[in-house]
């Protein structure tokens, strides 16, 4: 879902190239390594087993305790991006081996396209469908694209201005809505731009003045999980599920936010939707517990700091969104030092070994440590906007 349009592609032209890190030899060096290490995954994903799957395992999502490779179902919420790494891989070098490679996981997920049980359709469908209708211009991708926007919209709570997150935990909430479903918008404006039906922009528009509204504290940091009354509207709860407590932030959530509003402003041009995203990248930036490399604990608020798990995957969503928003921003040359200054770090220190790891890139991220799930472990999504971060340097150039 997090994709670079050719439209911000042009935007991007022009910024002079940044010096050091964000030369061509070092990103066509990550480039590589990232070719290498999915050619190490592409050998591994046969062999994991489909014995006791209730659906085929079609995506690499995370390493287990053991260190086994980790496939999910097509509705797993993560299942787009391993798809969505290999049209970035197609789109960097070219080569029809990652087009061929890209189209036949991306093909695996087709029938998501009618699943409304969720509202992860912008991750699991504009990551794969959408990259690669981007790409190539398949009409068949257009059609998964726009069905999957339709299935999206009956989310759709009209009284409450936004679309259900879960249908789980009814016991706890009546209508929850997370920060992570910004994510979910992306998917709504592209089918408005196929279709010319304005009906999917006003939905996610609406999603995004609410969450504006309800979501961030007066410091710009963000809940979690907001519950609703569908029916009045009303706040019912403020709350996290992957974060350390119900008043802290949760990193990845402030990462999904400024990623959020970043792509609200490059679809709408609405200047409150800037100046969210600035807020929230103030916030992340100048938080006195943001290690100095800027690749945060899995918490801002977590007690144990400086002895909490890092997460990686918040640290390149950051990264991506923070190229994005440096071509909207006056305060553009700030937020491209500081990206920089990520991906610097992550390729230093959180990169795995050639052949290790079963070919994920990224080591290090924290899935949900409330959980004990996913603690310190390569996730595919910190790869995905690894390199989706990576294609915006570049542009950048």
């Amino acid at each position: 879902m997090r994709t670079i349009k050719k439209t911000v592609l042009s935007l991007l032209i022009g910024f002079c190239p940044m010096a050091g890190f964000g030369q061509k030899a070092q990103i066509d060096k990550l480039f590589k390594l990232a070719e290498q290490q999915t050619d190490v995954m592409l050998k591994e994903i046969p062999a994991v087993s489909q014995a006791n799957a209730k659906a085929p395992l079609v995506s690499p999502r995370t390493l287990s305790p053991t260190r086994a490779l980790q496939l999910v179902a097509a509705r797993d919420w993560t299942s787009g991006f391993f798809p969505g790494e290999l049209w970035y891989l197609y789109e960097y070098t070219g080569k029809d081996k990652w087009k061929e490679e890209a189209r036949a996981f991306t093909a695996k997920l087709e029938n998501e396209k009618n699943n409304a049980g969720t509202h992860d359709m912008g991750f699991k469908i504009y990551c794969s469908y959408g990259n690669g209708y981007r790409l190539t211009k398949d009409p068949a991708y257009r059609d998964v694209i726009i069905q999957s926007a339709k299935t999206l919209t009956k989310r759709f709570k009209p009284a409450a201005g936004i679309i259900r997150s879960w249908d789980h935990h009814k016991e706890v909430w009546q209508c929850p809505v997370i920060i992570d479903n910004m994510m979910n918008l992306e998917l709504l404006f592209a089918a408005t731009r196929l279709t010319g039906d304005s009906a999917f922009y006003k939905v996610a528009v609406a999603h995004a003045k609410t969450t504006m509204k309800n979501h961030f504290r007066p410091d710009n940091s963000t809940y979690h999980v907001i519950d609703y009354d569908t029916l009045t509207g009303k706040v019912l709860k403020k709350n996290t599920h992957q974060g350390y407590s119900h008043e802290s932030a949760w990193s990845r959530g402030q990462a999904w936010g400024l990623y959020g509003y970043t792509m609200c402003y490059r679809e709408t041009k609405d200047k409150t939707f800037l100046e969210q995203a600035e807020k929230i990248a103030r916030y992340m930036l100048d938080h006195p517990r943001m290690p100095k490399d800027l690749i945060p604990y899995y918490d801002y608020d977590a007690p144990g700091i400086p002895n909490e798990p890092r997460d990686v995957s918040a640290a390149t969503v950051m990264a991506s969104a923070l190229y994005e928003l440096s071509t909207f921003s006056a305060n553009g040359k700030h937020y491209r030092a500081k990206a920089d200054q990520v991906m610097k770090n992550l390729a230093a220190n959180y990169v795995s070994p050639v052949g290790q790891n079963k070919g994920f890139i990224l080591l290090h991220s924290t899935g949900s440590k409330p959980a004990n799930s996913e603690v310190d472990v390569p996730l595919s999504y910190a790869d995905y906007y690894f390199l989706e971060a990576l294609l915006r340097q570049k542009a950048l150039k």
